[in-house]
């Protein structure tokens, strides 16, 4: 294992139990991702990309195999070990965005910071300071409702940058959006891999896997292929 490995998969499998019958989804996934890399996952529906991703972000375990991540072993940790993991090691960025109406771009974005217990002067530096990230500075008091599906998006990015994550994981970022707003989200996404974070991208859309450096495909829960732009 390389040091510099953020994401080591090795021998990953992932079964769903239908009452005594196992159902494998991934069959054994060997993945290595670096700091800074800009990766897109893709695959067919039910080629186990949506699984992969959610045992990447620590929202499900393995059933076999090693998950190592900015070296810590999360393969085998309970749920509370693993909460803890996701909020200070991940930023997830969802195609539902999953903001609250009522809060303003900055308070949602600040969410996080709330259960990471951090005092609520540095909650709205660091929400503000994310907010700048995604070229939102001006947009900090609107809620929701004011703003376009782009900026909504974008204050969900900002939200997955609030607490420094090792990785960026993004799930169909771009599936609510129009076509010219979606190529502005994307672009945001390249900023930040060029500013030194790591992209983690789950994508059906062979335009939108386009932007990453990397594309990670799979078939039948294994890898198939992953090739890498010179």
């Amino acid at each position: 294992m390389t040091k510099e490995a953020i994401i080591h998969l090795e021998g990953i499998e992932k079964s769903y139990f239908m009452g005594n019958q196992a159902i494998p989804v991934l069959k054994g996934i060997n993945l290595d991702i670096f700091k800074n890399e800009y990766v897109a996952l893709m695959g067919p529906s039910g080629s186990g990309k949506s699984t992969l991703m959610n045992i990447l972000g620590c929202l499900d375990s393995p059933t076999g195999g090693k998950y190592i991540l900015n070296s810590k072993d999360v393969s085998k940790m309970l749920d509370d070990d693993l909460a803890e993991v996701r909020n200070t090691e991940i930023g997830f960025v969802f195609q539902q965005f999953n903001l609250l109406p009522r809060l303003s771009a900055a308070e949602n974005v600040a969410l996080p910071l709330i259960y990471a217990g951090v005092s609520k002067k540095e909650r709205l530096e660091r929400a503000l300071a994310a907010l700048d990230k995604v070229g939102l500075a001006d947009r900090s008091h609107h809620k929701s409702n004011e703003l376009s599906g782009g900026q909504i998006q974008r204050v969900a990015i900002a939200r997955a940058l609030v607490n420094n994550p090792s990785i960026l994981l993004a799930d169909e970022p771009t599936g609510n959006l129009d076509s010219k707003t979606s190529v502005e989200v994307m672009q945001i996404f390249g900023k930040l891999q060029e500013a030194g974070n790591t992209v983690v991208l789950v994508t059906h859309e062979e335009d939108i896997a386009a932007y990453a450096r990397r594309v990670v495909r799979l078939r039948d829960g294994l890898v198939e292929s992953d090739t890498t732009k010179p």
